[in-house]
């Protein structure tokens, strides 16, 4: 598994939300769509997600077997908040919840 590469954020203004972003990373988004904005800072993925959970910020962290992630995460304690879902460009994402709702996202990109 790799470190944690992405972070994103639900939004309600998604307009808003890029102005201060680009403004506290110095850069202009790399991929803009209504319904995803992201930017690449210094190794660092910052996506903002409009009408996103409510629940805040959720980590992801980049994986070569999704599947296996996902496992070893409900096997610890964790439960499902997001089935595996492709995403488009070969992406696939998950996510859980840990035991204090926090949720925490897997991403797997196929080579």
């Amino acid at each position: 598994m790799a470190m944690i590469q992405t972070i994103l954020f639900p939004v309600k203004d998604v307009e808003k939300a890029k102005a201060v972003y680009t403004a506290l990373l110095g850069a202009a988004p790399s991929v803009e769509s209504p319904y995803y904005v992201g930017f690449d800072s210094e190794g660092q993925h910052i996506g903002l997600v409009p009408n996103g959970s409510t629940n805040g910020p959720a980590c992801y962290r980049h994986v070569d077997d999704l599947e296996a992630g996902l496992d070893a995460l409900l096997k610890a304690g964790a439960t499902i908040a997001q089935e595996p879902k492709e995403v488009g460009n070969g992406r696939t994402v998950a996510s859980v919840l840990d035991v204090d709702g926090n949720e925490i996202g897997l991403i797997q990109d196929r080579h």
